[in-house]
């Protein structure tokens, strides 16, 4: 019969105040183009578990959020839910922005809106804006860059009104493939049945002007590059990092472009780093 791991009083007692004191810190996190909540479905119970508030929202249009695509007129109104969650925080309340692929732009926007309630902004294997282009900069140069070959069944289409167009983007399975290359079959499966149609965030969507320093520019900034992903190549990655230079560069050898189904503990492991010593 196996004997259980005695732990001592002191252990005990430091482990508890560690989770106490993590109930504290709270991360919100924000998903890539054309997915929801839904893909931090595993990364959401490892951090609650470790005593963190957790936030997981859907952008407009996207998950289970029940606006259509053609409402979107800007970046503000794509990022809303964000927005007002973060706008719901008390006086004292800040948090850890973890932005995922396309949804680096909206905790980019957050980070200027509200500096005062970001305690660090996280990119993983994200599009992260600079202070001196337009937010569509870099994601823009990014749909510059692709090969025929890399298109495969990636649809974007151009819609809305002439005083408003609307630039959509579409991930088709062959794509999405590409994106899940290291990740159980099951989580590109479930990936299929729930992505959506979303905004591109070009300069239609996000405007040309850029954000500032004094807010976005003010906020802690750190760079969770993912080794292996053939989506945003880890040499597109560098150069943004290049381009605005962060706090810190983290790297996830052997992920995907989503690292929370390809290397889950990995994150969580970055995340909780992150969390130590920046909030």
């Amino acid at each position: 019969r196996k004997q259980r791991k005695r732990i001592s009083l002191s252990d005990f007692v430091k482990k508890n105040k560690k989770i106490e004191t993590n109930k504290m810190k709270q991360f919100v996190l924000v998903h890539g183009g054309g997915h929801g909540a839904w893909c931090w479905y595993k990364i959401k119970p490892v951090l609650e578990a470790s005593g963190y508030r957790v936030t997981v929202v859907d952008l407009m249009a996207s998950g289970v959020n029940m606006s259509k695509v053609e409402e979107i007129q800007s970046l503000e109104d794509y990022s809303k839910p964000l927005l007002e969650v973060i706008e719901s925080f008390g006086s004292e309340d800040k948090a850890i922005l973890v932005g995922h692929s396309l949804g680096g732009i909206s905790v980019a926007l957050a980070a200027d809106m509200f500096p005062s309630k970001i305690s660090a902004a996280v990119f993983v294997t994200s599009f992260m804006p600079d202070i001196t282009n337009p937010p569509s900069y870099v994601f823009q140069k990014f749909l510059r860059s692709l090969s025929e070959e890399q298109v495969l069944d990636f649809e974007v289409k151009t819609s809305g009104t002439k005083d408003h167009p609307l630039m959509t983007a579409y991930l088709g399975p062959k794509y999405l493939k590409n994106l899940y290359r290291l990740s159980p079959i099951e989580d590109y499966e479930l990936a299929k049945t729930l992505v959506r149609v979303g905004p591109s965030v070009t300069s239609d969507l996000a405007g040309t002007k850029s954000l500032t320093e004094e807010g976005y520019g003010s906020v802690t900034r750190v760079y969770i590059i993912c080794g292996e992903d053939k989506g945003l190549s880890v040499d597109f990655q560098r150069w943004m990092i290049e381009n605005f230079p962060v706090k810190e560069v983290m790297e996830i050898k052997g992920a995907d472009h989503m690292p929370m189904f390809s290397k889950p503990q990995e994150l969580c492991d970055c995340l909780v780093n992150i969390a130590d010593r920046y909030a």
